[in-house]
Parts: C-alpha cells; structure tokens; sequence
C-alpha cells in the first residue's frame, strides 16, 4: 500500500521551474516584477488627453505585478532592482488602476486563462495591450507639476528612462501587497 500526503482542497498546484522575476507563488497567486521597458499604451474615454496621449511608445517605471484569483494588481519601484519583503512600492501612474490597493480595473483587457509563471508575459501584454479610460480612485497618480497627462506626454516617443521621481507613495512595502487579497 502506497501512502500519499493530504492534499488540501483547492492548494494543489502543478510544480513549476519559477524564472528569477517571480517573487511570491501560492495556488492563489502569483508576483512578480519587471524591470523599465518601452511599451506602446492605447488610451480611450473620448477626453482631449486620451486622444493627444493614444498609441504612442511611453518608458515606464519598474513594476511589480499580482495577480490573485484572476485579478490583476500593480505597483511601481523607484529602483530598478529586484525588491524584498520590505522595499516600499509606489503607486502605480496608470489610469484604471486603484491607487490605493493597485487593483486593475480589467475593462478592455484580454484575461489570460492561467495564473502560472508561463502565461506571465501574457499578463503583462494584457496590461498594456488595453484601453486606459479613466483615474479609478481618489490617490494621485503621479507628482508631476502638470498631473497625470502632463507626466505621460513629455514621456511620449522619447527614449529617457521614467522619471521615478513623479512617482506616489504607495504606503506600503512588498509584504503587505503580497498579503494583500490572499486573507479574502
């Protein structure tokens, strides 16, 4: 008779080899971070600004994505470097994203199936790949002299690096947004 270890209902997850981005995996969750890259956002809502900012190549700052039970959640790094539990995150300067708990709102965004290291470029392309439409909570987004739009159209088609230093305090360091959603 072989023996085999309990298995909790609903913890059970297929092994994976983990690549150096993902920071925490539980069968509910997974976070990683990306380092700054070049991508093109599309922006939406029928405002002057979304149409003066849409389909143009932006740098952004180093992020650190979650998601759990299928929604996504994201924050920025001031530095470009893999954080620890305590490094503090800032919020992340995007619209449709809550600034107070990172939550995306999914709206036009293509939600991959799984929740593994194997569709992470698959979440991040989702991300990007939707609409921004509209500021999703009362937190400032960003501390640029000219606010959100001002920030995102002197970063339009330019090669400099995100200027991390427009960047909110998220109040939170990487424990607590890992923590956060996975006691639900």
């Amino acid at each position: 008779m072989q023996l085999r270890a309990p298995i909790a209902l609903g913890s059970k997850i297929a092994p994976e080899i983990l690549p150096d981005d993902v920071l925490v995996r539980t069968p509910d969750s997974i976070v990683w971070w990306a380092a700054p890259q070049r991508q093109v956002m599309f922006f939406g809502g029928g405002t002057e600004d979304a149409a003066r900012l849409n389909g143009r190549l932006y740098p952004h700052p180093p992020l650190v994505f979650k998601v759990c039970r299928h929604e996504l959640f994201v924050r920025a790094l001031e530095h470009d470097a893999r954080p620890n539990a305590n490094t503090p995150l800032k919020t992340a300067p995007y619209w449709n994203t809550e600034g107070s708990r990172g939550l995306v709102c999914a709206g036009t965004m293509r939600i991959p199936q799984e929740v593994a290291a194997n569709s992470i470029s698959e979440w991040v392309t989702a991300f990007f790949s939707s609409s921004f439409t509209h500021p999703s909570g009362a937190v400032r987004l960003t501390s640029h002299p000219e606010g959100f739009a001002g920030l995102w159209l002197s970063l339009a088609d330019c090669e400099a690096r995100f200027p991390t230093e427009f960047l909110t305090d998220a109040r939170q360091n990487l424990r607590q947004f890992v923590d956060t959603g996975e006691e639900q």
